[in-house]
């Protein structure tokens, strides 16, 4: 009888449970909302998880503890982003807390011998939440895995990290991931997947080890992220040492991993070794194509990239979004500006609805051109919206070209969409000082520092020796930086005695320290 009635307890309370996170699912719902979710209604919602957790062994018991505290601060540091929901599901949900807990006073049977949840679907629906970057209703999940014990099950564990991972919280998925006492390759992967995701080359060649330190066997996927972690982070040497293992290991001929070599060498500068990886390719699919066209776009070989688009539409193969991007940059890098008009009316053609990249592109294209007036009118015949992204391009081409006039005009038009964009305020003085408007360089500097607004530092990167170097802007923490400065010296004399004006430069360096 206390079995039967404690079965229905708990189908009762997962059937409402349940349909209020199908509620919560919805962009316009709240859940834990930081307005209305109280540390006493936190800390109730523990003690139904401390209530109808199974408990075994010690290791068992820290386990689950361990989770608990990684939920509690995943609630308070994610505040913010768990809380965009409305308040109602969050009452909804603490009020089922609260009937469970008003219920089940003095009486509870372990969840293993009254309640069984798949651990299969309870991995497949985290798995879901993952792909959604759905990080509300993905903590709920990693509760209900405490809850019913699956938090020890690998595929569980590994889902979590994935779900961390992809929902920016890559601290909490390594915490997850320490936490899991068993790993196999999909754990090792999805870790290293989020830190590759950053591009933090360095912890994944680390986690790379350890894992074949545990004799596991990684696969074609963990291969596919460390080599997009090396090309994010522009790690030529370690990307072909990566390349080396996957030949040893028979993933060369996986055609992801043929296409993640190709984006590795092409953003890594080796357009040549990219080419080579493309041309012994015996099947070649649209993103095959697409890294190659965009490669050679990149590096400004506009003629390589449209004759590849060329050969790509004789063997049938469907060009798409990504294709017309590639094509487009290519025409706008050496002033192409028929061909890329051309091309982008071709779009509609070829089944591709334009998006805000496309006209990015074409605007960029008639700028450097010196068309702003034609640019301008393309602007204002957008099918869609402009975005910021766009009117930057304008102003771009104006300070290029000294056209003050227009320049304002697209000034104007990004700062109503982003009014804090430091780079605005800086191209527009720039532009300013190109024509020798001291005084309205100064005001708009002025203006700009009164606002509190500065710009992201820039930095640039080299490999030398298999490491990765970072220079930032006015960034002096290099032990070697004089003989830096002096080899800069050097080649900037050199770059004047061919010809080389730097009294612009020189203008808009005195106007930094304005």
């Amino acid at each position: 009888m206390d079995f039967a009635f404690n079965y229905a307890l708990h189908f009762s309370f997962w059937k409402k449970l349940s349909f209020v996170l199908l509620q919560i699912k919805s962009p316009h719902l709240r859940f834990f909302s930081s307005h209305n979710y109280t540390r006493k209604s936190f800390d109730k919602a523990l003690r139904v998880l401390d209530l109808i957790s199974p408990k075994t062994s010690v290791r068992t018991i820290r386990h689950r503890e361990g989770h608990l505290r990684l939920i509690k601060d995943i609630l308070h540091s994610t505040s913010e982003q768990i809380s965009s929901q409305s308040r109602s599901s969050s009452e909804k949900v603490l009020d089922v807390f609260d009937e469970l807990l008003e219920s089940t006073s003095g009486f509870i049977q372990p969840c293993s011998e009254s309640f069984r949840i798949d651990a299969t679907v309870l991995s497949s629906v985290i798995s879901s939440c993952a792909f959604r970057r759905n990080l509300r209703v993905g903590v709920q999940y990693h509760c209900t895995a405490i809850k019913s014990g699956f938090v020890a099950n690998v595929y569980a564990g590994s889902s979590l990290v994935s779900l961390y991972s992809k929902c920016k919280e890559l601290d909490n998925a390594y915490r997850v991931f320490l936490e899991m006492h068993v790993r196999n390759v999909v754990s090792w992967t999805a870790i290293i997947t989020g830190f590759a995701q950053e591009w933090q080359i360095d912890v994944c060649l680390e986690l790379f080890h350890s894992m074949r330190n545990s004799n596991l066997r990684p696969n074609d996927f963990t291969f596919a992220s460390i080599l997009s972690a090396c090309s994010g982070s522009g790690a030529l040497g370690q990307g072909r040492s990566i390349h080396c293992q996957t030949i040893q290991l028979g993933f060369d001929s996986y055609i992801h991993i043929s296409n993640a070599l190709i984006s590795l060498y092409c953003k890594c500068g080796t357009i040549e070794d990219a080419f080579y990886i493309f041309s012994i390719l015996s099947t070649k699919d649209i993103v095959s194509w697409n890294s190659m066209i965009v490669g050679y776009a990149q590096h400004g070989l506009a003629l390589q990239s449209i004759g590849l688009f060329e050969e790509m539409k004789k063997q049938n193969v469907k060009a798409d979004a990504i294709t017309f991007l590639g094509v487009l940059s290519a025409c706008r890098h050496v002033g192409r500006v028929e061909e890329g008009w051309l091309y982008f009316n071709s779009m509609i053609e070829h089944g591709v609805e334009p998006e805000l990249d496309h006209y990015s592109c074409v605007v960029d294209l008639l700028g450097r051109a010196g068309l702003l007036e034609e640019a301008r009118d393309f602007i204002a015949g957008m099918s869609i919206p402009p975005n910021a992204v766009i009117w930057g391009s304008l102003l771009s081409s104006c300070r290029l070209h000294k056209s003050v006039w227009f320049g304002i005009q697209a000034a104007k038009s990004k700062l109503l969409l982003e009014p804090t964009c430091a780079a605005t305020y800086l191209q527009l003085a720039n532009l300013y000082a190109s024509v020798g408007c001291w005084d309205h360089a100064a005001s708009t500097r002025k203006l700009m520092k009164d606002r509190g607004l500065k710009t992201s530092p820039g930095y640039s990167w080299i490999e030398i020796n298999n490491v990765v170097y970072i220079f930032r802007v006015e960034d002096r923490s290099n032990t070697r930086m004089v003989g830096i400065l002096s080899v800069l010296d050097s080649l900037l004399d050199h770059m004047r005695t061919l010809g080389y004006d730097s009294k612009r430069r020189e203008e808009e360096t005195y106007l930094s320290h304005c």
